[in-house]
């Protein structure tokens, strides 16, 4: 899939320099000039790259693994396709990002739609399902948490989660950047919004605390690993905007693609060739320069690009190596350290399954901390039954299990004992035989910094922090000028949603900047 750049889009720069004998020689570098250059092909930088190509301009996406995707793609090993990264996959439907970015650019992808999206194992022994359907899944709630206050919970925490989708494709000027997006803002504003303001200001863990659910243990562990997920913290860090719009979105549909969450990547890199674009593979920029014509950039094997205007789809961690200390400046104080991130420890697994599954996305909840990285749930996808891609064998499924890893620059994993530590919870509660493993491997912080290419290996993005309001997080204006940011350390940020939705916010911002 890697491609080299049509001649139209490349220009000849002399350079001298001194041959092996000393004598001064001129030599000269293939610069490739597109009109958008895009580092990293994550969701959040294709998203980017579809409505920008979808507007006429010339996209290069330069990625530095071998396939595109970043953290939302899959890779094939010993006959078996495990995902990279993300597994679940939500944000079609009403008022949603993906759709949004789908309907703007007619992408299509052939997904399943799943029945039942999630369950979640307790650590007392109770199975609890994740339905999509409010009164069903409230129904669920009461019957293992009990009567007391989950309806009110649940019905109000759906209400500021439908809120937050319903305005967050009007309202993509936030967080305000310049007095024109506060303008925009205001001009957007509605009775709506304002209502829903104080949300912002409050901890998910005082809005279990108004409806009585601080003292219910089993809850309170259960909303806790549930925000882990989807906003990397617990509820007492979690603003209540966020807190109930992560922990209602197994209550809007939930969607599989056969193959692997490659097969969302690659209609993007179509769409995106198909309109004069490319995506570029095995190749890593290592230098941001801003230049009279826009930006250059220069890669590790010392190839250079050109193009007037920038999106890093890569952590802002990242990004900042790569500027000059003059562009940086003003972003010091929003970056994030290792302390404050998470990675992860993940399992991939080759197995022929033993019974039938009720669904394919499980959380499990621990007796005890997990050894070596501490964590208190796994998180576990399965490969559809019915999909016949992920394996070269018939009959065998495909395993992804995860669990958090807290500053992972300070925490060494011995991946073999945590591989066992797993491998005994996912028995124990029934989901695997060791007779029935055909194959396994396992990915610590350091093989996903790796892979990536995220510093320290952190993925899920930032996490959310009461000390950070929604207008303080990062503006998707990366440097005042013609460069810009998208990906999981941008508002919203979690999920592909909420990278999709950067990417959205990110060309909503360029062409109201430049007239685009």
């Amino acid at each position: 899939m890697q491609h080299v750049s049509n001649i139209r889009y490349v220009s000849f720069v002399q350079l001298f320099k001194k041959n092996a004998d000393g004598v001064a020689c001129i030599r000269q570098i293939i610069v490739n000039r597109s009109d958008v250059l895009i580092v990293g092909s994550g969701m959040g930088g294709l998203s980017a790259g579809a409505l920008l190509a979808e507007k006429g301009l010339r996209v290069t996406v330069l990625e530095q693994n071998w396939q595109p995707g970043g953290c939302t793609s899959s890779y094939r090993r010993k006959g078996f396709v495990f995902e990279a990264g993300a597994t679940t996959l939500v944000g079609l439907g009403d008022h949603m990002p993906l759709q949004h970015v789908l309907d703007k650019t007619g992408i299509e992808l052939p997904v399943r739609r799943l029945s039942l999206p999630m369950q979640v194992h307790l650590a007392d022994g109770a199975t609890i399902n994740r339905y999509e359907n409010l009164n069903e899944w409230i129904a669920e709630a009461e019957k293992v948490f009990g009567a007391k206050g989950q309806r009110v919970f649940w019905k109000e925490a759906y209400k500021i989660s439908q809120f937050v989708w319903k305005t967050s494709l009007k309202q993509t000027a936030f967080p305000p950047g310049k007095p024109g997006d506060l303008w925009y803002s205001l001009k957007n504003v509605s009775l709506d919004q304002i209502r829903n303001l104080p949300y912002a200001f409050i901890s998910t863990e005082k809005l279990l605390e108004k409806h009585g659910l601080l003292d219910n243990e089993a809850f309170v562990a259960f909303v806790n690993e549930q925000l882990l997920i989807t906003a990397q913290n617990h509820m007492s860090e979690v603003n209540a905007l966020f807190g109930a719009t992560a922990l209602c979105y197994t209550n809007y549909p939930n969607y599989y693609l056969d193959g692997g969450l490659l097969n969302l990547v690659r209609p993007f890199v179509k769409y995106i060739e198909d309109r004069g674009g490319q995506v570029v593979l095995r190749e890593s920029v290592n230098k941001i320069e801003r230049n009279a014509e826009g930006y250059g950039l220069t890669c590790v094997k010392g190839q250079e690009y050109e193009a007037e205007y920038l999106i890093s789809g890569i952590p802002i961690n990242n990004t900042l190596e790569m500027m000059s200390e003059e562009s940086k400046q003003h972003l010091q104080d929003k970056v994030m350290e290792s302390e404050q991130l998470n990675s992860a420890f993940q399992l991939g697994i080759g197995f022929k399954p033993h019974k039938e599954f009720d669904t394919i996305h499980h959380q499990v909840h621990l007796d005890s901390p997990l050894v070596e990285t501490g964590s208190a749930s796994l998180f576990i996808s399965l490969s559809h039954p019915q999909d016949d891609q992920r394996s070269d064998k018939p009959g065998m499924m495909v395993m992804s299990v995860s669990t958090h890893v807290s500053d992972p620059l300070n925490k060494m994993i011995n991946s073999e004992r945590t591989e066992k530590a797993v491998i005994d919870v996912l028995i124990s509660k029934g989901f695997l035989r060791q007779e029935d493993i055909a194959y396994q491997h396992s990915s610590a912080p350091k093989s996903w910094a790796k892979w990536t290419g995220r510093k320290w290996g952190f993925v899920g993005g930032y996490p959310q922090y009461m000390s950070i309001k929604p207008w303080q997080m990062l503006d998707a204006r990366l440097d005042k000028h013609k460069a810009y940011l998208v990906g999981d350390t941008v508002y919203p940020g979690q999920g592909i949603p909420g990278v999709t939705l950067s990417g959205i916010i990110a060309v909503e911002k360029m062409s109201w900047d430049w007239g685009l």
